[in-house]
C-alpha cells in the first residue's frame, strides 16, 4: 500500500478511485446523497486533463456518457433516487450497444422524492430489472471506505472486460461517513484499458462480432471506422434486424457474457464462517452492523458468521448455498422489504426444506421487515441467539427492523 494516508468521506473515497481508474468524464446532475461526487470531480477531473460537465438531468447525463465512452472515454455518472429511476431507459440502451459505463447510485430512502438525507438499501432490485427486457447486469457495493476505492477501481475493470454498464451501489451512510483511507501506489491494483480493434481503416469491421473469448474490441467512434450504433436488435455490424435467430443470438449474448462468469465476477468477505451455526448475509452499511452483531455474540460462545456480499448482480448463487451449507440457520440484514433475502431465500430452501412464513399462516401482529430468520427444525423459541419478539411457525422465524440489528450487549 502507499503512503498517502486520507481521511475523507465515502463519495470522497469514490472520486479518489474513479481518478485512480483512469477516469476520462464525468457527466451528473446534482442530488442528495451523491452531490459530492459531481462536486468534487467538477475540480479535480480537469486537473488531470478530464471532462466535466454538469448536465440538465438525470437523463442527458446517462446519455452523455455513453456518448463519451464510445469515443473512447472511461466514463462515469452519479446519481440517487429519483435520478436512477430517470437513467433506465439509458442504462438499457448502453446494455443493447455494449458500451462501457460506471453508475454511481448512493441509495436513500424511497419511493419518489422518500428521504433524501437518511440511509435505505432499497434500490437492489431496481439495479437488477429497472430497465426493461432480458438483461443481465453487474453491480457491486462495499461497506468500507478501503474496500469502496478498490471496488470503485473493479467496477471500471469490468465495465472495460465485459462492455457493459456497471452499477456501483453504495448507499447514504457508506457515501457520507468518514474513514481513513490508504491510497494505493499507481499500479498496485490492476487496470483493464480498452480492448480496441486490430482491424485497419479501410477493412470491414464488425462491432458487434465477438472473438473467441466472448470479448468485443471496440472502434473509437468517430476514429477510422464507420459503424452504426442503435438500442434496436441489431446483427453484427449493427444494423437493426428483425431476425428470430438474430435478435435470440443476441440476447443470449448480453446475458450469458455476463451469467457465464458468475465466478469472476463474485467479491465477497468471510468472517467465522468456518464453525458458524448462524450465518449473516449482509451488504453496504448494514454489514458493518452485522458484523458487530457477529463479533458480540461469538464473544459469548455463539457460533456466528458473516457472508459479506460485494456482488449483488449477478447474484453469486453458488457462493451463497456454499458458505450456507453447514448453516442451522442464515438471517438475511439488509436495510428494505427483503429484497436480497428473496435471493438467499432460493439457495436456502434448496438445502433445507423450510415452510416460509405466508400470509395465511404468520399472525398479523408479526413484524415483517428486513430480516427473516430461518432455523432448523430442531430449534425453539428459547434458544439463546434467537432474538425477542420472534413469530415462529413451522422452522421459521420471521423478524422487525428492531431485531435485526441484535447489536445490544
Amino acid at each position: 500500500m502507499g503512503d498517502k494516508v486520507l481521511f475523507v468521506q465515502g463519495n470522497e473515497a469514490c472520486v479518489e478511485a474513479a481518478l485512480y481508474a483512469g477516469l476520462d468524464f464525468f457527466a451528473g446532475y446534482p442530488i442528495t446523497p451523491s452531490t459530492e461526487i459531481a462536486e468534487l470531480l467538477s475540480m479535480r477531473l480537469p486537473q488531470k486533463g478530464g471532462k466535466f460537465i454538469q448536465m440538465e438531468d438525470e437523463i442527458a447525463s446517462m446519455c452523455a456518457i455513453i456518448g463519451a465512452s464510445l469515443t473512447g472515454l472511461k466514463s462515469m455518472t452519479a446519481t440517487s433516487g429519483p435520478g436512477f429511476s430517470l437513467k433506465q431507459e439509458a442504462i438499457g440502451y448502453a446494455i443493447m450497444a455494449e458500451v462501457p459505463c460506471v453508475v454511481v447510485n448512493v441509495m436513500r430512502g424511497g419511493p419518489s422524492t422518500g428521504l433524501p438525507t437518511k440511509v435505505s438499501q432499497g434500490d437492489v432490485m431496481q439495479a437488477r430489472w429497472g430497465t426493461h427486457g432480458d438483461h443481465s447486469i453487474i453491480t457491486l457495493t462495499a461497506s468500507n471506505l478501503q474496500d469502496l476505492f478498490a471496488i470503485t477501481v473493479e467496477a471500471f475493470n469490468l465495465s472495460e472486460t465485459y462492455r457493459t454498464p456497471v452499477i456501483l451501489l453504495l448507499d447514504e451512510v457508506v457515501g457520507h461517513m468518514r474513514e481513513k483511507l490508504i491510497l494505493p501506489e499507481p499500479g498496485e491494483i490492476p487496470l483493464v484499458q480498452r480492448l480496441r480493434t486490430s482491424v485497419k481503416e479501410g477493412t470491414d469491421y464488425h462491432p458487434y462480432l465477438p472473438r473467441e473469448d466472448g470479448r468485443l474490441p471496440m472502434s473509437d467512434f468517430g476514429g477510422v471506422h464507420r459503424y452504426n450504433v442503435t438500442g434496436l436488435m441489431h446483427d453484427m455490424w449493427g444494423f437493426p434486424t428483425d431476425n428470430p435467430a438474430v435478435a435470440y443470438g443476441l440476447i443470449r449474448h448480453l446475458v450469458d457474457k455476463i451469467e457465464g462468469h458468475v465466478q469472476e465476477v463474485t467479491r465477497i468477505k468471510e468472517y467465522f464462517l468456518d464453525d458458524a451455526e448462524t450465518v449473516l448475509v449482509s451488504y453496504g452499511s448494514s454489514a458493518r452492523s452485522a458484523l458487530h452483531v457477529v463479533e458480540n455474540r461469538r464473544a459469548r460462545g455463539e457460533r456466528m458468521g458473516l457472508l459479506e456480499l460485494q456482488t449483488l448482480w449477478p447474484f453469486p448463487a453458488d457462493t451463497v448455498r456454499e458458505r450456507c451449507t453447514q448453516a442451522k440457520s442464515v438471517v438475511v440484514v439488509e436495510m428494505n422489504m427483503g429484497q436480497i433475502l428473496q435471493e438467499v431465500r432460493k439457495r436456502w430452501t434448496t438445502l433445507r426444506k423450510c415452510s416460509w412464513p405466508t400470509e395465511s399462516t404468520a399472525p398479523s401482529s408479526a413484524p415483517r421487515t428486513f430480516a427473516t430468520f430461518c432455523a432448523s427444525s430442531r430449534a425453539k423459541e428459547s434458544d439463546p441467539w434467537l432474538p425477542k419478539n420472534i413469530c415462529a411457525k413451522g422452522s421459521c422465524l420471521t423478524s422487525g427492523a428492531r431485531d435485526a440489528g441484535m447489536a445490544s450487549s
